[in-house]
């Protein structure tokens, strides 16, 4: 079994994955554990920094202390008068300095004060007066990690201008045992440093930070589990900073969210009643159209004055009926797309909306080995909206000359078709809402749902449907539709790459 791995319950043999598991999931679960755990390791660290160099400094401090105590020990060399001492005497100076021999360097001269008669010899050499701060804290660990009796020689400056330098002997394991208990101490202080500041720190960022983040975190859950309770909404606590700022967004967002699935609730519930009167209406006004058609055959002047009126108000309220319960459906059919000759039902489009006593010129010029990749029945109700849309316009218009022309092209991978009309153009209140649904009517009563049916089915195909432009000149549409397989459509820069072709034939 390696080593570290234990047995799961089963009896097979755990990874190390699975051991550390149960450790580390409160560390993964929980912010403030982990804020704690963080914390303490940052302080930790950071008294490791100040440990450092104050270890190199109290080994340096250390060993000038030994170098002062030998000067003031050869002292009492000069105070004699033939600078001569008993062995006895000697022996408890070099002892009460702890060092093994002093040397006094002077301007030319170097000169033995203290020795003991068979000094040890010397293992390594520091020189303090060249020393950096990174060589001191060098020369500390390796004093840490040196083995006891080893015998160190120390060049020092020396107290009062006594000399260049000072030169000691000395057994470095009083040092090192002064360094280990000097460490300890350091080390037991700034545990109990750390412990401290991380708690004070972990309290601190627990009341200003972790405990509003949770009530942030409870509230957004509550309130997906719940968006239409309105006790869910968050309060926020009024605090200008940061996590006020959160609180008082998340308050603003969560109104937002449940207004507007209150109206979408709404909306849904009108529609869906919208959708059975307008069935229900639609059957009634086609029976009131079949009455209305024998009206039509009654031979009475007045009759036949108003027959048109109410034979046109009685379309115009089923077409809205029928648009209607279209737009209502929860989506469109997915396009059963394929590939097909757009010329084919080009002149069915202008036969089944452009009646012929309004005289109105259907230019077509769709080249007839065009071929298109796309829904041939969503594709033909774009184009009869549209048809319609200028028919409609140019009916209104009332004088001769009017013309509604089809061109397309193919670019690349999508085809491009316009529809354009000589009309008196689009009204701005129409051009700013023209694809929404009840908005974008030109005309009075109308529903506007022909060119929102219109841009739901282009868009099912990845296309786009826009409007070029609309003044006094007249009206031009274009819709974009890119192959099952093409790129997405950039109508526009195709546009500039491929240009624009006009033209056509004239059919009355």
């Amino acid at each position: 079994m390696k080593a570290g791995a234990e047995k799961d319950e089963g009896g097979k043999p755990g990874t190390l994955r699975h051991v550390a598991g149960p450790v580390l999931r409160p560390l993964q679960a929980s912010l403030s554990f982990r804020l704690l755990v963080m914390t303490v390791l940052f302080v930790m660290l950071a008294e490791v920094m100040i440990f450092v160099p104050s270890i190199a400094n109290f080994r340096k401090t250390w060993l000038d202390q030994r170098a002062a105590a030998a000067q003031i020990a050869s002292l009492s060399l000069e105070a004699t008068p033939d600078n001569m001492v008993s062995p006895e005497l000697r022996e408890e100076l070099l002892r009460n300095a702890q060092i093994f021999l002093v040397v006094l360097h002077r301007t030319d001269t170097r000169k033995l004060l203290l020795s003991e008669s068979m000094p040890p010899k010397v293992d390594t050499y520091y020189d303090l007066q060249k020393a950096t701060a990174f060589s001191l804290v060098v020369d500390a660990f390796e004093t840490l990690l040196a083995k006891d009796g080893r015998t160190i020689r120390v060049m020092s400056k020396p107290n009062h201008s006594a000399g260049e330098s000072i030169e000691i002997v000395l057994d470095e394991t009083p040092l090192r045992s002064a360094m280990l208990h000097y460490g300890a101490n350091i080390f037991w202080l700034s545990l109990v440093i750390s412990v401290i500041t991380a708690g004070l720190v972990y309290l601190a960022l627990h009341v200003l930070m972790v405990r509003p983040m949770r009530r942030i975190t409870h509230h957004m859950v509550s309130f997906r589990q719940n968006p239409e309770d309105a006790r869910r909404v968050i309060l926020p606590s009024g605090r200008l900073d940061e996590i006020g700022v959160a609180e008082r967004e998340l308050a603003a967002m969560q109104s937002e969210i449940r207004a507007t699935l209150n109206q979408k609730a709404r909306l849904a519930a009108l529609g869906g009643a919208v959708s059975k009167i307008n069935h229900d209406l639609r059957n009634i006004l086609a029976s009131v159209q079949l009455i209305s058609d024998r009206l039509g055959a009654v031979d009475d002047p007045t009759v036949q004055k108003l027959a048109p009126r109410l034979f046109s108000s009685i379309d115009r309220a089923i077409q809205l009926c029928t648009d209607t319960l279209k737009f209502g459906r929860a989506k469109e059919e997915l396009p059963q797309r394929r590939r097909f000759r757009l010329a084919s039902f080009a002149n069915e489009i202008a036969e089944a909306s452009i009646p012929e006593k309004l005289g109105i010129g259907w230019i077509d010029h769709v080249p007839d080995d065009l071929e298109i990749d796309a829904d041939p029945d969503q594709l033909f109700r774009v184009l009869l909206n549209l048809v319609r849309n200028a028919t409609q316009a140019l009916g209104e218009r009332g004088r001769v000359g009017g013309e509604i022309r089809l061109t397309a092209q193919r670019c690349q991978d999508h085809v491009h078709i316009y529809l354009s009309d000589n009309g008196p153009g689009l009204p701005e209140k129409a051009k700013a809402h023209l694809f929404e649904p009840f908005s974008g009517s030109a005309r009075a009563g109308g529903s506007g749902l022909g060119l929102a049916i219109a841009d739901e089915l282009v868009r099912a195909h990845g296309g786009h449907i826009g409007l070029l432009k609309s003044d006094a000149s007249g009206t031009v549409f274009r819709i974009c539709i890119p192959d099952g397989g093409g790129s997405d459509v950039d109508c526009d820069e195709a546009e500039d790459i491929c240009g624009h072709t006009a033209g056509g034939t004239v059919h009355k």
